[in-house]
């Protein structure tokens, strides 16, 4: 069933669990997400970045996961990722998403209260829930690339200024954490998670999970963080299953045959991330 994006993560707020936010680019990598999330009874939301969207197509992307929502056991949202340009947001919002991201965190604070309004102003009326990000997450992912030396934590006192100012359904907060491959092991804010949880009392989003330490994902979660979003670690997945196919049988040549098993490794990537987060048996 495809629901908001609200529906899956207030839940997941009031009872304490947190569910992932997979990305996909194509029919392989959604059906694989959603048959993760039907075996282990989990809510999951699937992620398009813009730069998906642009390889996919807006409407040929929104049209595979949409199907395979609505024929899903279990409640899935449709979600824009890292949304930095408006006419994307705005054409995902015409599309059929049912939560977008818009990523203001490049604007000056009042500046990226200002279009985060506009963005909601237009996406509430239209039933679908919006995320914002307060702080800068460094690293790579896709279009978006911070320098280590920009990045910034989230200030606690404006992240309930932008909360009241905005009216945002989620927040990603920047804590310590990265986008793409880590080149050593992060040091997570687990003090500063707690105040702004505590402060704001809604869900939270974590980016840049991808290689962080099981024990911190799981202290993560028990602090408040609802939505922890998942690429890289997909990515490899996929990466490592096409390499296996190619050097063991360099003569298949049958794109259903070496499709398969990057599916298979990314559905087992995904069931062993529902567990960590503890959205299983949550349907």
């Amino acid at each position: 069933m495809l629901v908001t994006g609200k529906e899956i993560l207030q839940k997941a707020h009031e009872e304490g669990y947190a569910v992932g936010a997979f990305n996909t680019s194509n029919l392989e990598m959604t059906r694989a997400i959603i048959e993760a999330a039907e075996e282990e009874k989990s809510p999951v939301i699937i992620q398009t970045s813009q730069s998906a969207i642009t390889y996919a197509g807006s409407e040929e992307i929104a049209m595979i996961v949409r199907q395979l929502a609505e024929k899903a056991s279990v409640p899935v949202a449709l979600h824009l990722d890292h949304g930095t340009d408006w006419d994307v947001v705005m054409k995902c919002l015409r599309d059929g998403w049912t939560s977008v991201m818009f990523d203001g965190s490049k604007y000056e604070f009042e500046q990226n209260i200002d279009i985060t309004k506009q963005v909601i102003a237009i996406a509430h009326p239209m039933g679908v829930t919006v995320e914002a990000e307060l702080g800068k997450i460094g690293g790579v992912e896709d279009h978006v690339k911070v320098d280590a030396k920009d990045a910034t934590m989230t200030d606690p006192a404006e992240a309930v200024e932008f909360v009241e100012k905005t009216g945002v359904d989620y927040l990603a907060i920047a804590i310590g954490t990265a986008h793409g491959v880590y080149k050593g092991d992060p040091e997570l804010d687990f003090d500063r998670l707690k105040d702004i949880k505590s402060r704001l009392n809604m869900p939270i989003v974590l980016h840049g999970a991808s290689g962080v330490a099981e024990e911190d994902i799981k202290k993560a979660v028990s602090l408040g963080v609802n939505k922890i979003n998942i690429d890289t670690d997909l990515r490899q997945a996929f990466q490592r299953a096409m390499h296996k196919v190619v050097k063991e049988k360099p003569d298949v040549y049958d794109p259903r045959k070496m499709l398969q098993p990057t599916s298979e490794a990314v559905k087992e990537v995904v069931k062993t991330k529902i567990r960590m987060f503890g959205s299983n048996d949550r349907v």
